[in-house]
């Protein structure tokens, strides 16, 4: 099982976001987080910014959604190019139709749950989605600590896919740090939302490689 580094843009320079995405050169994706102060309590960037960058790197661009009318605004990141859309289910009036919208227009479609959701009243639909998100904090702020709490459903989630014979993405979001990053990956997650750990690092590549390799080494035992 290949293990994914996506580093938070959130916690890097945002007045200079594409040299900042340029020090990560070795991340898998990179994780632009949108808010819009209704659905989480905190402002970010929108789709302008995202639009700007796409056209100064060539890395995956993974756009997690933290707002409240997610069904008209998600496919426009997708038609921008995104590779990767996540979409909160508790925002999402129509979670199917718009996750199929997003594949249609060549994203990945991702569907991401707060600490509290439970996954399991979407066990049936889960073939719909490419990813899903388990946050491990309570979305809207970075810097927050790693929810032990979320390790359970970390593996219920992991269950779920394997039972499908799928290859759907599992990503944790909120806390990911060397202490932690080995936890989310034995428990079953594969990709891994690093804001802090990475652009608070000395050298911010060298901390995704070795995230990284914490992770599949955790997979490995």
């Amino acid at each position: 099982m290949a293990m994914r580094i996506t580093p938070s843009i959130l916690n890097a320079d945002l007045a200079d976001i594409a040299n900042e995405v340029a020090r990560v050169p070795s991340s898998d994706m990179i994780h632009f987080d949108v808010m819009d102060n209704h659905f989480v309590p905190n402002l970010t960037l929108g789709l302008p910014v995202v639009e700007s960058l796409k056209k100064h790197t060539a890395t995956p661009i993974d756009v997690h959604l933290m707002i409240e009318d997610a069904d008209t605004w998600a496919p426009q990141y997708a038609e921008l190019g995104c590779e990767s859309v996540t979409f909160h289910a508790e925002a999402a009036k129509a979670p199917i139709r718009l996750a199929r919208e997003l594949r249609r227009l060549g994203s990945r479609a991702a569907m991401a749950l707060k600490p509290t959701t439970p996954i399991e009243p979407y066990a049936d639909i889960i073939t719909e989605f490419d990813m899903i998100l388990l946050m491990t904090v309570e979305p809207g702020f970075g810097g927050q600590s790693f929810l032990d709490s979320v390790l359970p459903k970390i593996r219920r989630t992991r269950e779920l896919v394997r039972k499908t014979g799928q290859e759907i993405w599992i990503q944790v979001d909120g806390g990911v740090s060397v202490d932690t990053i080995g936890r989310a990956a034995e428990a079953g997650a594969d990709v891994f939302v690093a804001g802090t750990a990475v652009y608070r690092a000395g050298d911010p590549d060298a901390m995704v490689n070795q995230l990284r390799d914490l992770a599949i080494t955790a997979c490995a035992h």
